[in-house]
């Protein structure tokens, strides 16, 4: 068991959700520019790297990414994940911003319904533990079962026509892609604490992660595609919470208060989801997503 420094865990994912929510942004009005397609397209990515706006989005998702490794290292993985559900709502306040837009105010109170939720959820469930190694026979399953579920999620989008369904499956495939690349840098970042550079260069996690790393990119590009934010934001900001919980749990033997504790944490759940539908509904969420164009 390694030693817990929860206040800066936690003060480094804030920092992560702060710059994914800012990448998400500007990665949203790059992909807009870009020709659309029916199907996934590697040519994609080249489109998107002339684009001045998606590459400042590309930095601050590797500042979010160095802020998310630093948490892990210090912290348990079902404290610093489920802190990304707040990327939804920084998401609209960096977008009000950044397009000279406010927040009405509506919004703010359902990003208090999403900070109380998230509050109240983590309190009640005050979790413990924070193991620095995962036996193999451990992860086997666990991969098996989650890119299982993120082929499924992936060739049921490529079925529906561009729109909610199809952006929602897709948010939904990159959020569990994102919650096992977290739980895989998490072992890497022990792996380099414990046994340097060396260690960590040939350490089969550091591969991993990177990969899964770059599949949850090329995900959530085409999810941004897709269909609204709205549709996709929602699914991937609980749906890497709720999967990282899960793979805390059960990589890390991470542990959560039970019993009647399961009444608050149920509520701050529900919080959560409230105040993201009704994020979700905001005339801001459309300014986001909707091309200038399409809005006249």
């Amino acid at each position: 068991m390694a030693p817990l420094h929860t206040p800066l865990s936690v003060l480094f994912a804030l920092c992560a959700a702060l710059g994914n929510a800012v990448a998400t942004v500007l990665q949203r009005k790059a992909a807009l520019t870009v020709p659309r397609s029916e199907g996934f397209r590697a040519g994609l990515m080249l489109d998107l790297l002339r684009r001045p706006v998606w590459l400042a989005g590309i930095l601050a998702v590797i500042a979010a990414a160095v802020c998310q490794a630093l948490a892990l290292a210090t912290g348990p993985l079902t404290i610093v994940q489920p802190l990304f559900v707040l990327e939804l709502p920084l998401t609209l306040i960096v977008a009000s911003l950044l397009m000279n837009r406010h927040l009405p105010g509506t919004g703010w109170v359902a990003v208090s319904v999403v900070v109380a939720g998230l509050a109240v959820g983590l309190f009640a469930a005050s979790p413990t533990g924070n193991r620095t190694q995962v036996a193999l026979d451990r992860w086997i399953p666990a991969l098996a079962v989650c890119m299982s579920l993120v082929v499924a999620l992936a060739l049921t989008a490529l079925r529906r026509p561009e729109g909610r369904a199809r952006a929602a499956c897709l948010g939904a495939a990159t959020a569990i892609s994102y919650a096992v690349t977290a739980a895989l840098m998490k072992a890497s970042m022990h792996i380099l604490e414990e046994q340097g550079l060396a260690g960590f260069l040939s350490a089969w996690q550091t591969y991993a992660f990177a990969a899964t790393g770059v599949c949850a990119l090329f995900l959530l590009e085409h999810a941004m595609q897709a269909g609204p934010l709205v549709a996709s934001q929602p699914a991937l900001t609980l749906g890497d919470a709720l999967v990282s919980l899960a793979l805390g749990i059960t990589l890390y033997e991470e542990e959560i208060r039970t019993g009647w504790w399961l009444v608050p944490q149920l509520a701050g759940v529900a919080l959560v989801a409230a105040g993201v539908l009704a994020l979700s509904r905001i005339p801001l969420a459309q300014a986001v997503v909707v091309p200038d164009e399409e809005r006249q």
